[in-house]
């Protein structure tokens, strides 16, 4: 017989074949290393781990170039766009779209430097800020940030008020009855329904809410727009003039005087600003993007293609009301076909509005729902009405995490928004102070101061000087449009009374 180790074929090495055939050297295995395959499983681990988590251990963002728009376009289009007939009405065909394609250019360029602020230090390695308020304090710290949560907070508080006062208006709209009618009941119904799309955990959860409201925002829109060339042709005329209302001009709350011009200008301004508000949840929004490429780059496009079509739609919708109503230019555009035939087209545009405004809502208030629970939960870590979590199956949806104080929280906040909203139902005045109170804090101001630290930009350069004087003349715009909503406020309450305010 043969020796065994004659019979035994040659072994394969390393791509090679080996000759010798004795049993002890076939049979010896090759072991590697103990530290290699350590070294192997470690990087296996990380490869994997990498594609379900971010740099920062959060699971792995899926925010892309059309969702972070599609936030944009909702939190920019919101009602603001209504009031805008009645902003160029107050400054005329001249200074009324110079003004908004001004303010266009303004918000772009802000949100810009802004978005190079989502990281501390290197705008595509660095640490990330998870909200306006955390950039604030991880790139100025000091007492500037309580000022900008308090600001932040508070402007995301009254746009909630705002929203619920044009949602209720909306809902009036189809009505159609030449009677006055009370809003409190649309109010309550509109309120309702955000304590039920309040529950929704998160912002990233959001996304699909947000792409249904920016297709409303483009809907009503184009109604109104269509409805305006309809009236204009009708009229077979431009209504309006080079420097807007006419002292002597006739209104609901009396003739407008001198000085109500000037008010009702500084108050358009504040609109106007109201209508490209949406640097206050900037960072919030491109927190859900994912990278590569980086953040801010995506967000620079986003918000370039963003702002871009909504001034479009802007000087579209204002000029054409205007040029519609002229000096009766509505708050409310919409309002002004209240008995435009045909009817169903205002109803879906009305409808419209409301769905947008559902969505907008979230948009704005998960921000501020997020940093109250953020905070309890830091205070209160050892509660479990606060920080634990319920798994709840929900049939053909899934799993909802049920939160206690989520639950509980949110509805006293929509509660508190609608209760306020039914109290204070001035439209105009709203949006304007809203516009004036937070642009020039949070969509020029910090922005510009949190840039000029990141970049180290040197005082007194052409750069540094250029910036801040564009940040003086924004703080003058913004006082100037306070004073103006606040004129308004005054004026309306000589004829208020409380919660039984009617259209």
């Amino acid at each position: 017989m043969l020796p065994r180790s004659r019979t035994l074929p040659a072994r394969i090495y390393h791509g090679e074949v080996e000759e010798r055939h004795d049993v002890r050297h076939y049979f010896q295995v090759d072991v590697q290393p103990k530290h290699q395959k350590e070294t192997e499983a470690i990087i296996n681990l990380q490869t994997n781990y990498s594609k379900c988590f971010d740099d920062d251990g959060h699971l792995r963002r899926t925010g892309t170039f059309w969702t972070t728009t599609s936030h944009i376009i909702t939190a920019v289009i919101g009602s603001g766009v209504l009031s805008l007939a009645w902003a160029i009405g107050q400054l005329g065909w001249v200074a009324g779209p110079t003004v908004m394609i001004l303010f266009a250019f303004v918000v772009l360029y802000t949100s810009n430097l802004l978005s190079q602020c989502y990281r501390t230090g290197d705008p595509v390695n660095g640490p990330r800020n998870y909200t306006y308020m955390e950039a604030v304090k991880g790139i100025l710290g000091g007492k500037k940030v309580k000022v900008c949560g308090l600001i932040q907070y508070l402007n995301l508080f009254g746009v909630a008020i705002g929203y619920t006062i044009a949602a209720s208006v909306s809902m009036l709209n189809h009505r159609r009855d030449p009677c006055h009618m009370s809003s409190n009941g649309y109010m309550i119904a509109f309120g309702v329904t955000e304590i039920l799309f309040s529950q929704i955990p998160g912002f990233d959860q959001v996304w699909w809410l947000s792409i249904v409201a920016a297709i409303m925002s483009f809907t009503y829109s184009t109604v109104g727009l269509v409805l305006g060339i309809a009236k204009v042709a009708g009229n077979k005329s431009f209504k309006g003039s080079l420097t807007g209302i006419s002292i002597g001009t006739v209104t609901h709350i009396g003739t407008v005087t001198s000085t109500q011009k000037i008010w009702r200008s500084l108050q358009a301004l504040g609109a106007i600003a109201f209508a490209y508000s949406f640097s206050i949840i900037l960072i919030e929004i491109q927190d859900t993007i994912k990278s590569p490429p980086a953040e801010h780059k995506t967000m620079k496009k986003a918000s370039m293609l963003s702002i871009g079509v909504t001034t479009i739609f802007y000087l579209l919708c204002g000029c054409i009301g205007y040029a519609a109503f002229g000096n009766d230019a509505p708050g409310n555009l919409l309002t002004g076909f209240g008995f435009f035939d045909p009817y169903w087209l205002l109803d879906i545009a009305n409808a419209a509005i409301v769905i947008h405004l559902v969505g907008a809502y979230q948009v704005y208030c998960q921000p501020l729902f997020a940093f109250v629970e953020k905070w309890s939960a830091k205070k209160w870590s050892k509660s479990n009405f606060v920080t634990a979590e319920h798994d709840i199956p929900i049939p053909f949806v899934g799993v909802y995490q049920l939160n206690f104080f989520r639950v509980i929280w949110r509805t006293i906040f929509v509660i508190l928004t609608t209760i306020i909203a039914m109290l204070l139902p001035f439209f105009n005045d709203v949006v304007g102070l809203l516009g004036a109170l937070g642009f020039w804090p949070l969509t020029v101001y910090f922005p510009i101061e949190m840039y000029i630290k990141q970049k180290k930009i040197g005082r007194w350069t052409n750069q540094w000087i250029g910036l801040e004087m564009l940040s003086a003349a924004c703080l003058f715009v913004s006082i100037a449009a306070a004073v103006g909503s606040i004129a308004g406020v005054v004026l309306d309450l000589k004829t208020y009374k409380p919660f039984k305010t009617i259209y």
